[in-house]
């Protein structure tokens, strides 16, 4: 037989001596699969239960996950797993069960679920804020789905991955690969004929433009978007035409012409709807109507009705980070009227709300509008201007530079895998080469002996067929054993548990009828046998019983790791004390973040103002009520006179918002205290899972 058949008739030998499985071992995955569905559904379902039983249900999860054989099932249901546990906003358990996948997947070259766990972690980071980390888990992702077999859902993958760093890459201005990134999704989407995601991508495109500096190409951007909206069926499609008509309307202010895009603003204005179902929009879309207005008609009066409308609607919505914006037209409006003083208030009360939203570019045009209305502090305003627009260009750049590293990276290590790959085939090609010899250098001996085998192979058949009758003789005596067990097993429970129960049963109804001594004394008896069997069936109850989950107190770890930040950047002393007998993670999430917030705020601003050398934050609980103290030596205040700074008020707003009370005391040179009394409440809403899905950005 030549060489080459023998090579052949292994590789078949090896593949299905690998790939069959019996319907057992079916059967058993399918029992598993089940099983860890029904733990992942009860710790989302169970929003009655406290958080450490949700969780424990997970780990059961986990348990069952394991005990596959199958590595694809394995981490499908691990991917599962870890998503059950971000929505239940347990960050450890998601990042212990994600890495549980990466690693799996890595180790069996699987793309999809080493993509998708990826895929999860960057949008984990991005949810925190950490886009760089996001940043590079979605290209360590692209490059997993690239290794899969080209289809359409593969291409819709990469197609979706790309238009998430695009996203990225716009935030930190790295405009460039943000219009690669967009562009190459915008093909694949094209090609899929995904219309939604292809009206996505045009709008990146539109505000990438923008951010370029092209309104002409950006305008052009919005319109092509808007022309997919007509063809898109879909609940959030409203909400999209009202998106797509803002950033057409924006695109004309830019291009300076102020009738059309006074004309768009006034078409979006005049949906009823806009208000309640997208107020921020709303409020966008009010300030640039009167920017136009003012810009096109030097209507002053109309501008500025709307300016101030739209600064009620930004305190009545908790916009505070579009402040900036409206009171800096607001200062143009009345700097144009000629009134100096209360442009001068609004230009700075501008700058100090883009200072504490960190909004860099807003803030750099207030410092050029505060040049031309301060002349007296206008070269301060002037170098302020330039050392801010040098440092945010440094970060762009430091930022552009990470990305290029990121993407040089991840390169690098897919050459590394191309090369790693063909090393493989080179080795596998030599040991099928070595194991093909062997097996020639084999047969040749084996047809050799062959001849001297086969009489002793007819004996050994006849011995086989003996012990082949043999077996069939055993067989069915264990089948005969096994029937008559099955036959004692029914005996006893008919004549025996069951007769005694149906014994018991009719002398307790014969003895309901009697009442002398002996009769009651009969009854206990038989009461007290039956309370023996519900003793064991308690016992057996009991052991079933799961030892409770300990877990772990993310919220105060989280206060912590504020309070250190703190200390270590200030060199202020700070004490953080916390009663350990409350559940602090089981709180509701408003009550736990507004607190958060309200720590951080008032850390902010006993560093800024108080000048003070300690701190002391106290978080305990009295009866129903938790009662947050944060208490300063420093240079304190008379809280009867000045006006209340934008940090108190959202302070004060916070508080508002969870039904708490808010107590101020303060006395020139001897600190501050601050106290917060917040209603206790440990009934957790539902947490529902969050999909990964694509959100349209939105130009302002």
């Amino acid at each position: 037989m030549p060489l080459k058949s023998w090579a052949l008739i292994l590789l078949v030998f090896i593949f299905f001596g690998c790939y069959e499985q019996s319907p057992e071992n079916d059967s058993i995955q399918d029992t598993t699969a089940d099983a860890v569905r029904k733990w992942i559904k009860m710790a989302k379902d169970s929003t009655q239960l406290p958080l450490e039983k949700r969780t424990q249900f997970l780990e059961n999860a986990k348990k069952e996950a394991f005990t596959s054989t199958n590595d694809s099932i394995t981490l499908e249901q691990l991917s599962s797993i870890s998503l059950a546990y971000k929505s239940l906003k347990d960050s450890l358990g998601f990042r212990e069960t994600n890495k549980q996948v990466m690693i799996m997947s890595q180790e069996t070259d699987m793309f999809t679920p080493l993509g998708y766990s990826h895929w999860d972690l960057a949008s984990f980071f991005k949810s925190y804020g950490a886009l760089d980390s996001a940043f590079y888990h979605y290209k360590k992702a692209l490059n997993s789905f690239e290794q899969l077999p080209k289809s359409s859902s593969s291409s819709s993958l990469r197609g979706r991955i790309l238009y998430s760093m695009g996203q990225i890459q716009d935030s930190y201005k790295d405009y460039l690969g943000a219009e690669i990134s967009a562009t190459t999704a915008l093909r694949i989407f094209d090609e899929l004929g995904d219309t939604e995601r292809i009206y996505n991508c045009y709008n990146l495109l539109g505000i990438l433009s923008s951010g370029m500096g092209d309104s002409e190409k950006s305008l052009e951007y919005y319109q092509k978007a808007g022309t997919y909206l007509d063809k898109l069926d879909s609940p959030e499609t409203e909400e999209l035409v009202w998106q797509n008509q803002n950033n057409i309307s924006n695109a004309l202010l830019r291009n300076e012409d102020y009738y059309s895009a006074k004309v768009s603003f006034k078409k979006l204005l005049g949906n009823k709807s806009l208000e309640d179902k997208d107020s921020e929009l709303y409020v966008l879309a009010l300030t640039s109507l009167a920017y136009a207005i003012f810009k096109d008609e030097r209507n002053f009066a109309e501008c500025e009705r709307l300016l101030k409308e739209s600064i009620i609607a930004n305190d009545k919505y908790d916009h505070v980070e579009h402040q900036a914006r409206t009171k800096q037209y607001y200062a143009e409006l009345l700097a144009a009227k000629g009134d100096t003083a209360n442009a001068l208030q609004y230009a700075k009360e501008s700058r100090t709300v883009a200072l504490e939203t960190h909004n860099n570019d807003r803030l750099l045009e207030v410092l050029q509008l505060l040049t031309q209305l301060d002349k007296a502090n206008a070269a301060n305003y002037a170098n302020a201007y330039y050392e801010l627009n040098e440092v945010i260009k440094e970060e762009e750049r430091t930022k552009r530079d990470k990305f290029a590293r990121i993407r040089l990276d991840t390169d690098k290590i897919k050459e590394e895998n191309v090369l790693l790959s063909r090393e493989r085939q080179l080795w596998a090609g030599a040991v099928l080469g070595l194991v093909v010899l062997g097996l020639t250098t084999t047969v040749i001996v084996l047809q050799y002996i062959n001849n001297n085998r086969l009489k002793f192979k007819q004996k050994q058949q006849e011995s086989n067929q003996e012990i082949y009758n043999l077996m069939l003789s055993q067989q069915g005596k264990f089948e005969e054993g096994r029937q008559l067990e099955q036959k004692r097993i029914s005996e006893e429970l008919h004549d025996g548990i069951l007769g005694e129960m149906l014994g018991i049963r009719l002398l307790l109804s014969g003895l309901n009828e009697r009442g002398d001594s002996a009769s009651v004394e009969q009854r206990a008896a038989f009461i007290e046998k039956l309370r023996e069997v519900e003793e064991d069936i308690r016992t057996i109850s009991h052991e079933l019983n799961h030892a409770s989950y300990e877990k772990f107190h993310n919220f105060i770890v989280s206060l912590e790791e504020l309070v250190s930040s703190i200390q270590k950047s200030s060199g202020i002393s700070c004490s953080f004390t916390y009663d350990k007998k409350v559940h602090w993670d089981n709180l509701l999430g408003d009550i736990k973040i507004n607190a958060y917030r309200i720590v951080q705020e008032t850390l902010k601003n006993c560093v800024k103002h108080a000048k003070c050398k300690n701190i002391a934050i106290s978080f305990g609980s009295t009866d129903d009520k938790l009662k947050l103290t944060i208490k300063d030596d420093g240079v304190g205040f008379d809280t009867n006179k000045g006006k209340r700074g934008i940090g108190l008020r959202n302070i004060i707003s916070r508080v508002k918002k969870i039904n708490g009370v808010f107590d101020i005391q303060s006395i020139k040179g001897k600190g501050t205290t601050i106290s917060v009394s917040i209603p206790t409440k440990y009934i957790e809403s539902e947490q529902t899972k969050d999909p990964i899905t694509l959100k349209p950005a939105m130009n302002a």
